[in-house]
């Protein structure tokens, strides 16, 4: 046993050793550069190379590498069946040259750029099933030897590994992906209700859209439902059983909004302590949903035209395009056909995300689906509660009819479930409802004689405490509800000293 031990190569022990990190390590990216990382160390290499192929472009980027100079030689790229890397791509055959200056396939165009005196190469493909995927390559020796034909049966133990790698990161994205599709069709609260004219017509219209790659926009006043169509849209498609993302672009200022959609390498600005994976990365092959696309500044509207026509983006800080299939559906409160035209909103941007428009009713344009939702929302929240079935009066089923509801399905749906938590029994009354206890003539308490800016801020303190005290001090809500950015609305309850 013990000369079986001696005999073994150590490359191929610690090659066995490190092959079970690829079940252990969830981060792609690291793995893979530990695993070429691993190579050159075992294979004495002076510098090496991982290349992932892009189908669709042809092209190989390089995604690690070692050496002196590993950051210069990824800002290039390899065009499919040029120079040695393109070659072993291409034909999917393993390639060594003991002598690059006497092989007929060698470009020596990257080695001469970045000013890296390359003598032998050794080249394998990486592949899934019979499908090639990359390629990994290591360059001379640190001894001074050639690259010997020994050497390439640990060098595609190395490429194994590494197609193995990105076959189950593919396998966990996409069973993730699964969960989170199934989570969603199972939640009830993504269900859409509603038997109106107006909400039928744009369910069939979105079920029409969902088997179609292009862009949808959807427009409609706050609280309409404009997510619960994306889902449908998303579910009732080929994506079904890819990721559904979703992006709240009012939420968040630029410089964050950059990195959630598009990722940033370690270090790439001040608090980048780690890779971050973008949410557009994280959508291939699903659905990316962005909420509040008119709040988007100029500079993220340009970033996300590019996206849209090529399909390719960067991560911040890196210089490796990434090319992610994945359908856009936009949503907005706004009118962005008018702030195109005040220049608010860039035309270009606009006709890519505008190819189908469907529009969100609001509820006072539906009134025969307010009994309805009233209906399904009481049930979920007694039901939440464990509370026996409860019913609604026939008084507080008028008002509600009649009521206007500006902040339509959500403030129906916060109604509800205040009704449950805080009425005093069963049915619900007139007095459960918050939309009761007010004719609508709220002033503010401002008086003749106030000056104006007086008048203006006591109204919005007032108007403030009113809505946060309506959403019991979600601060969240109560800015959805007034259609303004949490961070505002943050500024004003600090500015008026409200507690909440």
């Amino acid at each position: 046993m013990k000369e079986r031990k001696k005999s073994e190569d150590p490359r191929l022990t610690f090659l066995n050793n490190i092959s079970s990190l690829v079940t252990s390590v969830s981060d792609l990216d690291r793995l893979l550069e530990l695993i070429i990382e691993s190579a050159t160390e075992v294979m004495g290499a002076r510098a090496s190379s991982l290349l992932l192929l892009d189908k669709k472009k042809e092209k190989l980027y390089f995604q690690a590498a070692t050496g002196d100079k590993k950051d210069d030689v990824k800002k290039f790229e390899v065009s499919l069946g040029k120079g040695i890397a393109g070659y072993v791509a291409k034909t999917g055959k393993p390639l060594l040259v003991e002598d690059v200056e006497k092989g007929s396939v060698w470009d020596k165009k990257i080695s001469e750029s970045i000013g890296f005196d390359t003598k032998s190469i050794a080249c394998v493909p990486m592949k899934i099933g019979e499908e090639v995927i990359g390629v990994v390559e290591i360059i001379d020796r640190e001894d001074g030897k050639p690259i010997r034909s020994g050497d390439m049966d640990i060098l595609m133990a190395f490429a194994n590994l590494a197609a193995s790698a990105i076959m189950k990161a593919t396998e966990y994205k996409k069973m993730v992906a699964e969960n989170v599709g199934l989570k969603s069709q199972l939640d009830e609260r993504y269900q859409i209700v509603g038997e109106s004219s107006e909400i039928k017509k744009v369910i069939a219209d979105a079920i029409k859209v969902a088997n179609s790659k292009s862009t949808v926009l959807i427009e409609g006043e706050s609280g309409t439902g404009k997510e619960l169509i994306a889902r449908l849209i998303h579910r009732s498609g080929p994506r079904r059983d890819k990721a559904f993302v979703i992006v709240n672009c009012g939420a968040l200022p630029e410089t964050l909004l950059e990195a959630e959609l598009f990722g940033h390498e370690r270090g790439s600005f001040t608090g980048a302590l780690y890779k971050k994976i973008g949410l557009f990365e994280t959508a291939d092959g699903g659905t990316i949903f962005l909420d509040e696309i008119g709040e988007m500044s100029q500079t993220m509207q340009v970033k996300l035209l590019r996206v849209l026509q090529e399909s390719t983006f960067n991560r911040i800080g890196s210089s490796v395009p990434i090319t992610v299939d994945v359908r856009v559906i936009s949503a907005t409160n706004k009118d962005l056909s008018k702030r195109t035209k005040e220049g608010k909103f860039r035309e270009d941007l606009f006709y890519r995300i505008n190819v189908i428009q469907l529009k969100m009713p609001a509820l006072r344009e539906r009134r025969e689906d307010i009994a309805l939702l009233a209906e399904y929302f009481l049930l979920e929240y007694s039901g939440d509660r464990g509370l026996k079935k409860m019913e609604i009066s026939s008084e507080a089923m008028k008002v509600m009819l009649s009521y206007d509801w500006p902040g339509n399905v959500r403030e129906l749906e916060n109604a509800i479930e205040r009704a449950v938590v805080m009425g005093d029994g069963n049915p619900i009354m007139v007095s459960d409802l918050p939309i009761g206890k007010t004719d609508g003539g709220f002033d503010g308490g401002v008086e003749v004689g106030m000056t104006l800016r007086d008048a203006q801020d006591l109204f919005k303190k007032e108007f403030l405490k009113k809505t946060l005290a309506y959403t019991h001090g979600n601060r969240k809500k109560a800015a959805e509800i007034m259609e303004i950015q949490r961070t505002y609305l943050s500024r004003l309850i600090s500015e008026f000293g409200l507690r909440f």
